[in-house]
């Protein structure tokens, strides 16, 4: 009997995928539950499994584009598990073949009479070689010998060769100048187009600001081992920024906010979506309910969604429905960027990495961990004023975490 496997829909709104890649070959045995391949929507990466075992043929080929629904592959689920023979056997017949092979005597094999070369190469010093008034005319032109083909006798360079010889303006040299065509995976060519999109149909501004980074420094360094060794998971800064964003959000709902055709729809909730790097490209996982999670729910949650789309795992209901986003290019190595909105958000934050830099402290010159902050936002909805106040409220929680963000007791907020 032969199992039609049909392409499952990832999600709401998705009619099509596209075949990225098949685990198996074709006429391969598949065990049921089994990953036989990858596909791709416009949201996401996600595994096929096997609905049964049996042998397998495929019907589509990588990088096709296939309507949920479509039949993919059959599964003859009456075939048997091809058998791998007797092992033990199998290693004594080998064994006995050694035995047999160091008792015959070698039969050495009769080494053909050498003979002389049939043609051997005369060197050719002419070749090559300019003629002193060619040498001159290309020295002058700063041009190589190697580079001008010498019609003269035996290759020889002549005048007229140098004369007619012209510079070389980037000719290619002895490396390898190849190039690969690879199509886009439709998650790619989707994130290509909200991007564009985001350009086109936002006012998209973008303001910096810098934050001192010293209290959060001092708090990781003095909890982070006892809050790794009580919840499992890491201290890190996304827990502390998450939290401020949280804050500030609550100071400046319009950020919070989205334009739904002729109408501004205003959340009660953060849903924080952050941007990390998947295997398949940029991918935004969201944080429910963020303002409800304690630092180690944040930081559990963030571990829990970058494995899962490090390991393309991640679902289409685990990456919409954000409505504001937090971007780290610190961990990158960037120092400042303009991030763009994740639509049809209106707003994201911009994080970058931390550089000790000399800052002017009570009048004095200190060095400190400094960071740059920036956020994008959509001028329709979000004045400047309240573009500026969110990101300064967004340095005052992080400069004052432990009154600001955790209430005035650290042990309690960690949960330690």
């Amino acid at each position: 009997m032969a199992l039609e496997m049909k392409v499952p829909s990832p999600g709401e709104s998705i009619t099509e995928v596209e075949i990225a890649e098949w685990l198996v070959e074709d006429g391969d045995y598949v065990e049921k539950d089994q990953a036989i391949a990858e596909v791709d929507s416009d949201k996401a990466t996600l595994e096929l499994p096997a609905e049964a075992s049996g042998i397998i043929t495929l019907k589509a080929e990588e990088g096709d584009a296939v309507a949920v629904g479509e039949v993919v592959c059959l599964i003859d689920t009456e075939a048997e598990k091809p058998g791998g023979g007797d092992d033990e056997d199998d290693k004594a017949s080998n064994e006995e073949k050694s035995e047999d092979e160091k008792l015959e005597p070698k039969k050495e094999t009769p080494s053909k009479p050498s003979t002389p070369d049939q043609k051997q190469d005369d060197n050719n010093y002419a070749e090559g070689t300019p003629s002193p008034a060619a040498k001159k005319i290309l020295s002058e032109k700063e041009i190589e010998a190697k580079d001008v083909k010498g019609t003269g006798k035996n290759g020889r360079i002549t005048k007229e060769d140098a004369e007619n010889a012209k510079p070389s303006m980037g000719s290619p040299g002895s490396g390898k100048r190849g190039e690969t065509r690879k199509k886009m995976s439709m998650l790619r060519r989707k994130v290509a187009e909200r991007l564009v999109g985001a350009k086109n149909e936002t006012a998209m501004l973008t303001t910096f600001n810098e934050v001192d980074m010293s209290l959060i420094f001092e708090l990781r360094k003095k909890y982070k081992e006892e809050f790794k060794e009580k919840h499992d998971v890491s201290l890190g800064f996304m827990s502390f920024f998450t939290k401020a964003v949280v804050r500030a959000l609550d100071e400046y709902p319009a950020v919070n906010s989205m334009i739904d055709g002729k109408e501004m729809i205003t959340y009660d909730y953060k849903d924080i979506s952050i941007a990390v790097s998947g295997p398949k490209g940029l991918m935004v996982p969201v944080i429910r309910n963020a303002e409800n999670l304690s630092f180690r729910g944040v930081e559990a949650e963030v571990k829990r969604l970058a494995l899962r789309a490090r390991d393309g795992k991640i679902t289409v209901d685990e990456m919409t429905g954000g409505t504001f986003t937090i971007s780290n290019g610190g961990v990158f190595g960037s120092m400042l960027s303009t991030p763009i909105i994740n639509p049809p958000q209106s707003g994201i934050l911009g994080m970058h990495n931390i550089l000790e830099r000399p800052v002017a402290i009570d009048g004095k010159v200190e060095i400190r961990p400094m960071m740059y902050l920036a956020l994008s936002y959509d001028h329709r909805i979000i004045d400047g004023k309240e573009s500026v106040g969110f990101l300064v409220a967004i340095k005052e929680a992080l400069e004052s975490p432990e009154e600001l963000l955790m209430d005035g007791d650290i042990k309690k907020a960690l949960e330690l």
